[in-house]
């Protein structure tokens, strides 16, 4: 048998394939991670009221991903209530979404509005975000989350 060709054959194979697009997953945590916003501990937000990141001695796992926390108390306050500190729309970017859209989620890019957590993709966006964050709050709930699939 001539193996020379089965490179060839499965690259062929390949190409008749149908492709379909994938859903995004819930939570963004790039590509080669699993840290929940990028592992930024997500009660600092609200308690200490800007981004610290976490330390891996104090995490957990919660929807297939690893929630970093700066300490134990603000571990347990998680662990209590995640969905009261996890960010809206699973970490993407809050006006990418109300864009019928994903991008990730930069945690240095935050916002805390009726005590719920969203972030943006860059400091420009998140500018564009706070001019009308209310119209694109109802939005972004509106496409949240078929925007995944």
């Amino acid at each position: 048998m001539n193996f020379s060709i089965l490179p060839k054959l499965f690259f062929s194979l390949l190409l008749t394939l149908p492709f379909s697009a994938q859903a995004e997953p819930e939570l963004y945590t790039g590509f080669f991670s699993d840290l929940a916003v990028s592992g930024y501990d997500t009660v600092a937000y609200f308690r200490e009221g800007k981004a610290i990141e976490g330390i891996e001695r104090f995490s957990t796992q919660h929807k297939g991903a690893t929630w970093q926390f700066k300490n134990q108390s603000n571990l347990d306050a998680f662990l209590l209530s995640p969905e009261s500190y996890a960010p809206q729309y699973g970490g993407y970017c809050a006006w990418a979404v109300a864009h019928e859209n994903t991008a990730k989620g930069d945690p240095q890019q935050w916002h805390i509005t009726n005590g719920k957590l969203y972030l943006n993709y860059d400091i420009k966006i998140r500018g564009q975000w706070l001019k009308d964050k209310e119209a694109l709050i109802t939005r972004a709930d509106a496409n949240w989350p078929q925007v995944l699939d």
